[in-house]
């Protein structure tokens, strides 16, 4: 009887086998399975086919569970649908993805559930690798934003919230890693629009804080970054103008003996340095490399007509069935984006005592003498009124207790003097 099962049935019996040997060869044979199938005149894989095999790639990352293997496996699992011969076959295997992971989401304890979060951002990596190979054509696009807007955004999606927040989360930065290059700010509109719809008509508003967390304020986050591309490569047309100057500071170094400096825009004698600017050139040189590594922790960044953007939202928004709390979030960041737009970058807000230079001390520290020397004038307006009541009522007795509250509070006075001498001193 086992001739007569389909071979998608037994592929997926066997990824799902508790021995890893079998498991690594139904990964090998699957692989030849789909590189052969997918060349078949009559069409390929069937919607079906593709769930049953999904299934069995799902119990076969179940069943991983030492992480270099986890990787490896999800890599090797996302990188078929590179081995499917037509783009409408490898949309299908996307969708059959989304389409098991909806429903075995809430079936995956803690402990397994980075593995198959790892899967997701691989799943997405190759299909964005899909469409650049594609050459970020429109009609695909539109065909991939179709198929995510109706199997995650959509009310009726049946998305499960933690796949939803996971997959907003790594969107763009997948999509950096792999368009970042080439995407132009058109297209990377067009691949956040979906989101714009769903964030204007959505009524969950979970959603909707995610999508403006997650899309939106990444926009606004990078855009010094996006910025500091976009000058790299307006700048890039004079590479070759700086090639030959360089050239030109070699020939003068075995000429005249002396250093030709780029950044600094100096010739310094080779026999006699100067300190100050070689430190300003090593100043200059960290600072380069600071921001070099700044820009490397952020990584790829897409380049946004913010005036665009905010346009898209603005009439997403404006719509009269958008809902108020959208309408109201949503103008919020159409604001920001219209700034960005003129070159207004947003501020973050900085405290009062913040000094923008280091060896003032007392600019820090100003507010806080401020306030004890209030302190200490209450301190001392409180035992006067006191004393005074004192002698008013003509209770001489009490004379004493108030002289001991005035030594005290001159006591508690000079040790707080000791200890900022103190603090300072150290």
């Amino acid at each position: 009887m086992a001739s007569l099962q389909e071979p998608e049935v037994l592929l997926a019996q066997r990824l799902a086998s508790n021995e890893k040997a079998i498991r690594s060869k139904a990964i090998k044979k699957l692989r030849k399975y789909i590189v052969v199938r997918s060349q078949n005149a009559s069409g390929g894989f069937k919607p079906d086919e593709l769930l049953k095999l999904w299934k069995g790639l799902f119990y076969c990352l179940w069943m991983q569970d030492k992480l270099l293997l986890q990787e490896e496996l999800s890599n090797q699992i996302s990188t078929l649908i590179h081995h499917f011969h037509h783009t409408d076959q490898q949309l299908l295997y996307m969708e059959s993805f989304l389409q098991t992971l909806k429903r075995e989401w809430t079936g995956i304890d803690r402990l397994r559930m980075d593995k198959f979060y790892q899967v997701v951002r691989f799943m997405f990596r190759q299909s964005f690798e899909v469409l650049r190979r594609q050459s970020w054509e429109s009609s695909v696009v539109a065909r991939f934003l179709q198929l995510l807007t109706s199997h995650l955004l959509q009310a009726d999606s049946g998305a499960p919230s933690g796949l939803q927040l996971h997959i907003l989360n790594l969107y763009l930065s997948e999509l950096a890693a792999v368009g970042a290059a080439e995407l132009t700010a058109d297209q990377n509109l067009m691949l956040i629009e979906p989101f714009c719809k769903t964030a204007a008509k959505t009524k969950n508003r979970m959603l909707l804080s995610a999508i403006c967390s997650s899309i939106f304020s990444t926009i606004i986050d990078q855009a010094p970054f996006a910025v500091e591309d976009l000058m790299k490569e307006v700048n890039g047309s004079d590479s070759g103008q700086a090639s030959e100057e360089e050239d030109g500071c070699e020939e003068d170094k075995t000429s005249s003996k002396a250093v030709c400096r780029r950044r600094s825009g100096r010739q310094i004698d080779g026999n006699k340095p100067n300190h100050d600017e070689e430190e300003e050139d090593d100043l200059s040189h960290l600072e380069d490399s600071d921001s070099e590594s700044a820009h490397e922790d952020v990584g790829p960044v897409l380049q946004f007509d913010f005036a665009a953007v905010a346009q898209k939202l603005f009439e997403l928004a404006s719509r009269s069935n958008t809902p108020g709390h959208n309408r109201k979030k949503l103008y919020k960041i159409i604001k920001v984006l219209r700034d960005l737009s003129e070159g207004v970058f947003p501020q973050d807000e900085y405290p009062e005592e913040v000094s923008t230079d280091e060896d003032d001390d007392m600019f820090g520290s100003r507010k806080r003498m401020k306030r004890s020397a209030h302190r200490e004038t209450e301190e001392e307006a409180s035992v006067t009124k006191k004393r005074k009541e004192m002698e008013e009522f003509g209770k001489p007795n009490n004379a004493d207790s108030v002289d001991e509250a005035v030594s005290n509070a001159k006591e508690k006075k000079q040790k707080k003097k000791k200890q900022k001498k103190k603090k300072k001193k150290a």
